[in-house]
């Protein structure tokens, strides 16, 4: 009788399994679907950044060459986005580092989940690229890559390496030759983001997730129709 029940929950876990790996991933392709997920709460809507915080600088590189793939993934894109409440809380971190002389620059928010499997296609590391059979903070609109910008002069504070760099030197960990000016910098990005309810990537200096209990959808819309839809 005992091995008839283990049998009866070991198929059962089994199915069970079976079905959550067998269920494909969730993905709103569509502005009429993105409406219907606004359904559910504000909080899902998503918000264009420059237009919420002006001062903020934007340097969208896959909306140009000038990144790892040496591709422009995004076309003709000038804004980006993010659901409303990390996105409010980048407004609010922008005026903390403005009394510091100091500001943020964007590398990128919002990522169509499209983009992220042609990205996937031609790095399959997850450290650096999110595997797209789980989606990314990115494609839901609450993921952004960033750093720190010299408002007297406009120019970016000493990181130790650029932006997409897929080596070790790029972890927070990583300290070999660094000088105290570029470990600081870092430091002072990290804490800043993670006091306003970010959390670090590990491996990816430049790399921040809004931390939430709340469910937001895997994006697949392009930033044609995400210019038509935001405001």
């Amino acid at each position: 009788m005992k091995k008839l029940r283990l049998f009866i929950l070991l198929a059962f876990v089994l199915c069970i399994a079976k079905y959550c790996i067998s269920q494909p991933l969730a993905v709103v392709t569509s502005a009429k679907a993105y409406k219907s997920s606004l359904l559910v709460g504000n909080n899902n809507v998503l918000i264009d950044v420059k237009n919420l915080i002006p001062s903020i600088i934007l340097d969208l590189k896959y909306a140009t060459q000038n990144n790892f793939t040496g591709i422009n993934l995004y076309g003709n894109c000038t804004h980006t986005y993010m659901r409303t409440n990390p996105a409010h809380s980048l407004y609010k971190i922008q005026q903390f580092l403005k009394e510091k002389g100091l500001g943020l620059k964007i590398f990128d928010a919002y990522r169509p989940y499209s983009v992220t499997k042609k990205m996937w296609n031609l790095i399959q590391d997850e450290r650096y690229v999110a595997n797209p059979k789980n989606g990314s903070g990115h494609n839901k609109g609450i993921s952004v890559d960033l750093t720190l910008i010299d408002l007297s002069t406009g120019t970016e504070l000493d990181m130790g390496t650029a932006f997409d760099n897929f080596t070790d030197s790029a972890h927070h960990a990583f300290t070999n030759n660094f000088s105290k000016n570029i470990i600081e910098n870092r430091k002072l990005l990290k804490t800043t983001m993670e006091q306003f309810g970010f959390k670090a990537l590990e491996t990816e200096w430049w790399h921040y997730a809004w931390i939430s209990e709340e469910k937001y959808e895997v994006l697949d819309l392009s930033f044609k129709v995400l210019k038509k839809l935001v405001r």
